[in-house]
């Protein structure tokens, strides 16, 4: 199969997508259009259904396998499906694993380099939370299969694991830079931080928010997932899990980006410095990935509120 990482622009394809997203939407003159997202394992694109009422279209719906012709195209510099004809795809004509969006990194690699990050911390309560966490066979597995977002970083089979283990590595440098910051608290806060996503999003390959991702947050719903661990720990520190869980509630730095609290403590800062680093970067290379060979700008990205295109090549 052609997949959605080689397309480039003039492309005619012909192929079998999950149809990850179906809205109808309609036109400034008032004419419906569909409005898709389609995925495979090297990632999503935007597709636009201008002919509902073609013969070659379809009944399908969101999640179904879809076979589609349909031309690439450019807008506000990132590919485009303008499909000519759509169909429900029948079973043998694709593989699911060829739509699932993995990670390029080793999964079970990231997980052991985080298991021994939780080796290092010394306090011997937060690392007993740790291991009921990550020392649970059946968590173990959820995790590694969870993704960070559902598109706009580490959207992909194992992201939540690779954003966690970035997040907890840049931890880890700032507690050798910044030697007042208290490593077992830092490092245990960034590997609880996005714990919350795994209630919050679906599994694949739906990887949507459930009704506790819309109505709580992955912030609320993981301070409370870390709050009810504690309370089994006998003697758990009461100062200590006050002070974890404003870390975790403090990620997002501001008020105005989800955080209920902004960051009091110097670990509280430290960790929302290393997830909005990470995230950007992610967010940056998923785009400038996506450009394929386009050495130019590449328009505004209302994500990063900027124009970017790639680093001149010396």
């Amino acid at each position: 199969m052609r997949y959605i990482d080689s397309f480039r622009e003039g492309m005619h394809i012909s192929d079998v997508y999950l149809c990850k997203n179906k809205q109808i939407a309609l036109t400034k003159n008032g004419k419906e259009y569909g409005n898709l997202v389609l995925q495979d394992k090297t990632g999503t694109v935007d597709a636009k259904l201008w002919d509902l009422g073609s013969p070659g279209v379809g009944n399908f719906e969101a999640l179904d396998y879809v076979y589609i012709d349909a031309d690439v195209t450019m807008f506000m510099g990132a590919k485009q499906l303008n499909v000519k004809r759509i169909r429900k795809a029948d079973e043998g004509e694709y593989i699911p694993a060829d739509y699932l969006p993995v990670s390029l990194k080793d999964v079970k690699q990231m997980y052991s380099e985080l298991l021994a990050l939780i080796a290092s911390v010394k306090n011997p309560y937060l690392k007993k939370l740790l291991d009921s966490y990550f020392g649970d066979p059946d968590f173990a597995k959820v995790f590694q299969f969870h993704s960070a977002a559902k598109s706009v970083h580490h959207g992909f089979v194992g992201g939540l694991l690779e954003h966690t283990l970035s997040v907890t590595r840049m931890c880890d440098y700032f507690t050798s830079a910044y030697p007042m910051l208290n490593r077992d608290l830092l490092l245990t806060a960034a590997m609880f931080h996005d714990i919350g996503k795994t209630k919050e999003l679906s599994v694949f390959p739906e990887n949507d928010y459930t009704d506790d991702g819309q109505l709580l947050g992955h912030i609320i719903i993981g301070t409370e997932m870390v709050s009810e661990r504690m309370r089994t720990i006998e003697g758990f520190p009461p100062k200590l899990a006050t002070e974890l869980k404003h870390c975790i509630l403090a990620h997002h730095g501001e008020l105005e980006y989800g955080s209920p609290k902004k960051p009091a403590l110097l670990e509280a800062m430290a960790l929302n410095f290393a997830d909005n680093a990470d995230a950007k970067m992610e967010t940056m290379i998923e785009v400038l990935r996506g450009a394929g060979d386009n050495q130019g700008w590449l328009g505004y990205n209302r994500l990063l509120e900027t124009n970017i295109r790639k680093t001149t090549d010396c």
